[in-house]
């Protein structure tokens, strides 16, 4: 697929027939079908299953401890977002906490599968290490927004996912062809009914930090551009940050595990 009006080439083109973008080595290295378990995940998907596979963890952990504990208890002592463990005892750690985190089989089914579709996409456009970056820096943003603006226990991927709306939203504004305006346009009707469906009666849905993920990860991306059109100083620096996400990030896993509460401080 080529990074720039997302048309499918062949794995020989070093020029796109379709938007004479060259795609360069370095793509045309990366597309031919690399993949992990015999096959069984894609290169494309790596990543992202990585990430899934955590939630999935955390999912099962918080709902057995959910059993003793009660849902929201487990919930916020795996890391939840809330707003006076955040601003009055600074448990910075739960901006990113907070987005591993999942409160029913619809919430995680849901967010999963946008995900496995989503993240894929960016990470084809943007590379690995662009799009850790706009993962990390979406729940971040994402959640520092919502306990600003809403303090109450809130969890779930979609703080990143809109991240990744937001960062295929920054790829159609760079891109200024009808493709990429065709690119922008679609992903923001994406937006239009996310933020839809938060405004929707009984859905309990943070918007804020769908707001926060989207306005961060479009900055990144923005910021970052695609892999086509950097340099290798400029490779190396988003390899830097991504290596940089991913070590706060378990940093901040190793922080909720250190401030883990005790049964009798539940009582």
């Amino acid at each position: 697929m080529c990074p720039n009006c997302r048309a499918f080439i062949t794995a020989k083109d070093r020029v796109c027939p379709y938007c004479d973008e060259s795609v360069g080595p370095r793509y045309v290295e990366r597309m031919p079908g690399a993949s992990a378990l015999g096959g069984l995940i894609s290169q494309t998907h790596y990543t992202t299953f990585l990430i899934l596979l955590i939630n999935g963890g955390l999912f099962i952990a918080t709902y057995l401890l959910g059993k003793n504990w009660g849902d929201n208890v487990a919930l916020w002592a795996f890391g939840a977002k809330f707003g006076p463990s955040i601003w009055r005892e600074h448990q910075w750690w739960r901006l990113v906490t907070a987005g591993f985190l999942h409160g029913g089989l619809m919430h995680i089914g849901m967010n999963s599968w946008v995900l496995y579709d989503l993240g894929a996409q960016v990470e084809q456009v943007y590379g690995t290490p662009r799009y850790l970056s706009v993962y990390f820096m979406a729940t971040v943003g994402g959640f520092w927004l919502s306990a600003y603006m809403n303090p109450g226990l809130s969890i779930g991927s979609s703080a990143g996912i809109t991240g990744l709306l937001g960062a295929m939203i920054a790829f159609g504004v760079a891109n200024r062809t009808s493709i990429g305006k065709e690119i922008r346009n679609y992903y923001v009707r994406w937006v239009v009914y996310i933020l839809a469906l938060g405004l929707y009666p009984g859905f309990s849905i943070d918007n804020w930090a769908h707001l926060g993920g989207l306005a961060a990860g479009f900055g990144v991306a923005y910021l970052a551009g695609t892999p086509v059109h950097s340099t290798r100083t400029q490779d190396a620096v988003w390899k830097a940050v991504a290596t940089g996400c991913v070590l706060a990030t378990a940093g901040c896993f190793l922080q909720a595990y250190l401030h883990f509460p005790a049964p009798d401080q539940l009582r």
